[in-house]
């Protein structure tokens, strides 16, 4: 089993004890752990950005070595982290872990005071719902865990300026609207508060103001009719497939009906894309945003002729 790497290196750029402030209350860590565990779905990346292997991450999806996925592998190297498929107390305890993070775990109050008598546990913050912490408050809370928030601050920095160049690149995103759509067990529709559209927001898309209108306040998805796709009718209409098929999306008979469809609006998320939109850390962000940008161009081209690489090659273009 791998423990902790790179802390022993790395300078302690901030000084300990350090204090955060969650929706359960207050943790404070006293001193710079050696032994991390990760109980965010997605949160083995913000570490590995950083040079750290937990001793132990939460697995969410992918059959992928020790639950990484691709983009993370160079970072995670030999390592081999426990992966903790639920949170299991005795497992987590096993680790003898000197911090638990869970900012993106769905942590209830009774895990939270059961895991406390483990470690110290960093959770959610209380102004976020479950799973809607910003990409970057994520990062930097991480580097501050870590003791390493000046490398936490560059990694976050680097990325917000790529994110901003591609933004400053096309004006002509600028106030349009994107949807961000799926069909695994039902069709839904991303809100506003979730990771994904935040990254389209940065790039310059919002989401349409009748997607926000449904759900509750902390929703970050909502369930439509297949009945009645009009929600889908935007300026870019993003599928993720997440855990779904290809024939998923194909079987909602009225897509095609769509004027986002019929000119060629539509940006299919592969698998791999999918996971790094969902995912939304340093490390897979920029993987995304490597494919992204010229499928959203040619999506939004104004030209319904401009084939959309990803959306061809699943059989899902006009």
């Amino acid at each position: 089993m791998a423990i902790a790497v790179g802390l022993a290196m790395s300078a302690a750029a901030q000084e300990f004890p350090q204090t955060f402030e969650h929706r359960f209350g207050t943790t404070v860590i006293d001193d710079q752990p050696e032994r991390v565990v990760t109980l965010t779905y997605s949160g083995a990346d913000h570490y590995l950005a950083l040079g750290v292997v937990p001793v132990g991450l939460r697995h969410w999806y992918g059959d992928f070595p020790h639950s990484v996925w691709p983009w993370a592998q160079g970072a995670l190297g030999d390592a081999e982290p426990f992966v903790l498929t639920e949170i299991d107390y005795e497992q987590i305890a096993a680790l003898e872990p000197d911090v638990i993070e869970g900012i993106g775990s769905g942590l209830t109050q009774e895990q939270y005071d059961e895991l406390s008598r483990i470690a110290p546990v960093v959770a959610a913050e209380a102004q976020y719902t479950d799973f809607s912490t910003p990409w970057a408050e994520r990062a930097r809370t991480v580097g501050r865990i870590l003791g390493q928030e000046d490398g936490a601050d560059r990694l976050v920095s680097d990325l917000e300026a790529r994110i901003t160049s591609i933004a400053a690149a096309h004006p002509e995103w600028n106030g349009m609207e994107a949807v961000i759509a799926f069909n695994v067990t039902y069709p839904g529709v991303y809100r506003s508060v979730d990771i994904r559209a935040q990254l389209l927001e940065q790039l310059g898309f919002s989401t349409p103001a009748a997607i926000d209108a449904l759900g509750e306040e902390g929703d970050f998805n909502v369930e439509i009719s297949e009945e009645d796709l009009t929600l889908l009718e935007a300026d870019l209409l993003v599928w993720i497939i997440g855990a779904g098929s290809v024939e998923r999306i194909e079987g909602l008979a009225l897509r095609e009906r769509l004027t986002a469809h019929q000119e060629g609006r539509e940006v299919f998320a592969d698998y791999l894309l999918s996971g790094a939109f969902s995912f939304a850390t340093p490390l897979s962000l920029n993987y995304l945003l490597d494919r992204l940008e010229p499928l959203i161009e040619a999506a939004v081209d104004g030209d319904p002729g401009t084939p959309v690489e990803t959306t061809m090659e699943a059989g899902l273009a006009p």
